[in-house]
């Protein structure tokens, strides 16, 4: 499946946007997420246009500029705040368990948002989504291995390329589970199953 790299990050927007927001600009940032979510459930991303989101939001043109580059940026802005709640979900929350990822909720919101799915294969974006879920994924699954105190005795360099490829696996069932059409198995067999891997294949470290 062929798509576009993310043109613009979190790491390369403009300074103004790494400071901490107030609440107006908390207000306007989500004001114009969501009607460029509302739009692109209404026609083709392609066929968006900054003016759209504009007049759904009700904001200024000057206003949209101060927060993001442009319509690709709003866009990977929402993909990014998505994966960074479920990446750091589990620690946010101080669930003791042994999950690295939060996979059946994860599973879940993203299956019941089956539309959105579409939307972003359609417009040939969902490379977009995946490549960033892979560095989210990453760091969150390495904060919770740290979290469980079993990998002391591992270097920095092994437990990140550890947590690495287990955010690629979690990724890979992603893909084969929507595939299959996201109903079976449920998205906690999926859980149950990915931490059975986790576990399996790191299991040699604690030797």
């Amino acid at each position: 499946m062929s798509g576009k790299s993310p043109q613009a990050s979190s790491a390369d927007r403009p300074a103004s946007k790494t400071r901490k927001p107030d609440k107006r600009a908390v207000r306007s940032r989500k004001l114009l997420g969501d009607a460029f979510l509302m739009l692109i459930h209404e026609k083709a991303i392609e066929e968006v246009t900054v003016q759209d989101v504009l007049e759904r939001a009700g904001v200024g043109r000057s206003t949209f500029y101060l927060h993001f580059r442009d319509k690709n940026d709003l866009l990977l802005c929402q993909l990014e705040m998505f994966l960074e709640m479920m990446s750091s979900l589990l620690t946010k929350r101080g669930e003791v368990s042994k999950r690295v990822a939060p996979v059946a909720e994860m599973f879940d919101h993203i299956g019941s948002q089956g539309k959105m799915y579409r939307i972003l294969k359609d417009a040939d974006r969902l490379n977009d989504f995946y490549d960033l879920a892979q560095a989210y994924f990453t760091r969150g699954i390495e904060n919770r291995l740290k979290e469980s105190g079993r990998f002391e005795n591992i270097s920095r360099i092994t437990l990140n390329a550890r947590s690495s490829a287990l955010a690629g696996s979690l990724l890979s069932l992603l893909r084969w589970w929507l595939d299959r059409g996201a109903k079976d198995p449920t998205p906690a067999e999926m859980d149950k199953l990915f931490h059975t891997m986790v576990w399996k294949g790191v299991a040699w470290n604690l030797d």
